[in-house]
């Protein structure tokens, strides 16, 4: 098999009479007579081959000719320079190999001359991928995430891995996937929460996980899914404040990251993206509860948002905004209060799109101890977390970012399907 030397991206017109090897998939191809140009298609983009008959071997101008789209081939050629052609530049060929000719007819049409609706291109995930505009979302989410570890190590983070199998929930509720662990029964894990949490007594001080979730949610909604990535932090020594000024600094950051070097995948996608101020506006949940009702949607205080309120409130604040100050009595049992009435938690919303949750935590035994008694909950379903409180816990604070939902914001799709390489959600468990 022949090797490739370059991608597509990575030839210029000013390679002219150089030899290379690029290898991919035909994405289309068109016969006239005695010359034949294939496009070929890689991870980068796309290359076109010229094939006139008299100026290559008759072995490769029939091989050309065999072609179909979707086969996988590589090619040896000489780079021409040449204004009409895409780039700049063609490949006339030298040497074609067939590494693997496509089955036809496809299930869909990766060069989106035929539509296909996205239950189509979910059950042909592996095709619907091969569209340049699908892989500039994965190339974005990539450039989030990598960003994300960036800020994190230069912060001090120490990345860990949490379990995913449990012995109880998270924080109670029935929102739980049970599965039969041997003789007994477990759960998919909700959040690493109480672990984060836990290892905040450990003096590691400063951890965070990027790891899958799940959540046996009944929504069918284009913003749920079943299983999440979800990007989690945890800070000893820290509050509320701390926690938000760090969830501003990564979500910045990549940003200004996807801003600078995923200009390409943007254009593919036609998305403008908006890189947001380093500080995010405020406001607090009663300030929110205002604009809602203000806006002709019926909520009590002390209810969480509804649907509609959040649309009220992100049609008024639009980008980036927290909404702080929650009232206790709907927040976790972890939630360390603020008085009476409120608590220190706070959620990052996106105009209608909550991506993040957090709040500094309770990191007292006696107060843990009786929040979780005041939700109804029983403190022996937790009682190796709870252990961790006895012997010197720091104060806390942490959040929870949606890798996928935040992906949405990056690249401006509507349907949290799109941001997720195999989505799983209450219909969808294949491929």
């Amino acid at each position: 098999m022949m090797k490739r030397t370059h991608y597509s991206s990575e030839i210029t017109p000013q390679m002219d009479g150089e030899e290379v090897i690029v290898a991919g998939w035909v994405h289309s191809i068109r016969a006239l007579g005695k010359i034949i140009f294939v496009i070929l298609r890689d991870r980068e983009g796309t290359v076109q081959i010229t094939a006139p008959k008299q100026k290559v071997e008759e072995g490769v101008f029939k091989t050309i000719k065999s072609l179909g789209v979707e086969d996988v081939i590589a090619v040896k050629g000489k780079v021409v320079a040449n204004e009409k052609a895409p780039n700049g530049f063609e490949i006339i060929p030298i040497e074609v190999e067939v590494l693997n000719r496509a089955e036809r007819p496809l299930p869909l049409d990766p060069a989106e001359k035929v539509p296909a609706e996205l239950d189509t291109r979910l059950e042909n995930r592996f095709l619907d991928l091969r569209k340049p505009r699908v892989q500039a979302i994965f190339k974005i989410r990539h450039e989030m995430l990598k960003s994300v570890r960036e800020t994190f190590y230069s912060e001090g983070f120490i990345e860990v891995n949490t379990p995913k199998l449990v012995a109880s929930a998270t924080e109670g509720g029935t929102e739980l996937f049970p599965i039969s662990y041997f003789e007994k029964e477990a759960f998919l894990g909700q959040s690493p929460q109480l672990y984060k949490q836990m290892l905040m007594a450990s003096g590691l001080d400063r951890v965070f996980e990027i790891a899958p979730i799940f959540r046996a949610e009944e929504h069918n909604t284009r913003r749920h899914l079943n299983e999440a990535t979800s990007i989690d932090i945890e800070m000893a020594f820290a509050d509320d404040k701390d926690a938000i000024k760090m969830l501003e600094k990564v979500v910045y950051n990549a940003c200004v990251s996807v801003y600078e070097n995923r200009e390409k995948e943007l254009n593919l996608l036609n998305h403008k993206l908006e890189v947001p101020p380093k500080s995010f506006d405020k406001i607090t949940y009663d300030e929110a509860i205002e604009i809602a009702k203000r806006r002709g949607v019926e909520i009590e205080w002390g209810e969480d948002l509804s649907r509609e309120a959040e649309k009220a409130i992100g049609e008024e604040m639009g980008g980036f905004y927290f909404i702080v100050d929650w009232p206790t009595e709907i927040r976790p049992f972890y939630t360390m209060p603020k008085d009476d009435k409120y608590c220190k938690a706070f959620d990052l919303m996106y105009k209608d799109l909550e991506i993040s949750s957090g709040a500094q935590r309770i990191h007292i035994y006696d107060m843990l101890v009786e929040s979780i008694k005041n939700k109804g909950l029983n403190p022996d379903a937790f009682t190796y977390y709870l252990e961790a409180f006895k012997y010197g816990m720091p104060p806390h604070a942490g959040w929870g970012l949606g890798a996928d939902r935040f992906t949405m914001v990056l690249t401006g799709q509507e349907n949290i399907r799109e941001c997720v390489l195999f989505p799983r959600d209450r219909h969808r468990l294949t491929p």
